[in-house]
């Protein structure tokens, strides 16, 4: 997630239609490729593979496998779905925890949502809530067909706008037996209101007024108007959080050709009904672990989660860090919490009891 697009859309106005176009033709959908496009170093402990697999949508969704090397083939492991920050792509942060965790043991999977990155969905760069969901569960589908996988010990740690999409889909998929978040957003709630702590419905019709004029000049044959998540290029305005942004998708620290942090304007409309945290309760009694910086500006929404959520679960604070710190900061990212959070919970069942015995 951008932060940095969801503050300026609480500024939208007939000027946001302005910024930056383009042609339903125009999508980054990119070839796939043998070729290391990481914004993150290879790791010599880690096989890597390209996947494509459907969800339930029929969107074709291209993923990154990550599987640690010299596995005892006759086992079956435990595995992680993460999901990239909104406006991201798997190439990014999602890749860099996919595959350090696959050092530290499991076998993940950063995926591209639908309609963004190498995933299909047309045209490109829709932000669709019920998708993005979807795609958690459509993961978790295909690594259930893993011959490593155990089946029964999935989890999904979605990073920035994916954790609140990764939490949706935990509370409707029970499937999904741990989930973690780091830098967690909810995409609806800054669509409806940003960072504030209340909702002004007079603003909130005010930029659904907007949406639909943009989109009666879309069917008149107008370009399709694009809401960028972070500035090209920073001046003397620039917020805090447009900066904090830029450093990593603008430089080589973390841009790619691929992550455009674009979304199109009149996907705000729709995104504003979702809400992360309305049935969190139903995740219990399965496990959630919720990490924030302690002065990133998205901890409220890691605190508003932790406090509706049901037990077991968990605030993890992380000293010094900020929202994109969380990215990719090695020496920041609790590594070691992670670890031990899904190899607690994603741990091998004892198997039932049948038959006098189980009496």
């Amino acid at each position: 997630m951008n932060a940095g697009m969801n503050a300026r859309t609480l500024a939208v106005t007939g000027a946001v239609a302005l910024g930056l176009l383009f042609t339903a033709g125009s999508s980054a959908h990119a070839q796939g490729t043998l070729a290391w496009d990481k914004t993150f170093p290879q790791s010599a402990g880690v096989d890597h593979q390209k996947v494509t697999f459907f969800n339930r949508l029929g969107i074709s969704l291209v993923g990154d496998l990550y599987v640690p090397k010299n596995l005892d083939r006759s086992r079956r492991y435990p595995a992680i779905i993460v999901g990239h920050p909104y406006g991201g792509v798997k190439e990014q942060t999602s890749g860099l925890y996919a595959q350090t965790m696959a050092e530290r043991g499991f076998i993940t999977l950063a995926f591209d949502a639908s309609y963004n990155g190498e995933s299909g969905g047309q045209p490109h760069f829709i932000a669709s809530a019920e998708a993005f969901v979807e795609d958690f569960s459509a993961a978790v589908d295909h690594l259930g067909q893993h011959a490593l996988v155990d089946r029964d010990r999935i989890g999904v740690l979605g990073v920035c706008g994916s954790g609140g999409f990764s939490l949706a889909a935990a509370e409707i998929d029970p499937r999904i037996r741990a989930v973690a978040t780091a830098s967690m957003y909810d995409i609806g709630q800054s669509a409806r209101q940003g960072l504030a702590a209340t909702l002004d419905t007079a603003a909130l019709k005010q930029r659904l007024q907007t949406i639909a004029a943009q989109r009666w000049a879309e069917v008149d044959g107008a370009e399709r108007a694009m809401v960028i998540g972070t500035p090209e290029v920073l001046t003397e305005r620039s917020t805090e959080i447009d900066r904090e942004f830029f450093a990593y998708y603008r430089t080589p620290r973390g841009q790619h050709p691929r992550s455009t942090t674009a979304m199109t304007l009149t996907s705000g409309a729709p995104m504003s009904l979702f809400s992360a945290f309305e049935h969190l309760d139903w995740i219990s009694p399965r496990p959630v672990l919720f990490i924030t910086g302690d002065h990133a500006h998205s901890r409220l929404f890691s605190e508003q989660a932790y406090e509706r959520a049901s037990q077991p679960k968990e605030l993890y604070v992380v000293p010094g860090a900020g929202h994109v710190d969380l990215y990719d900061r090695m020496d920041l990212i609790p590594w070691d919490k992670l670890t031990a959070f899904f190899t607690q919970h994603l741990a091998e069942r004892a198997p039932a009891l049948v038959g006098p015995a189980a009496r």
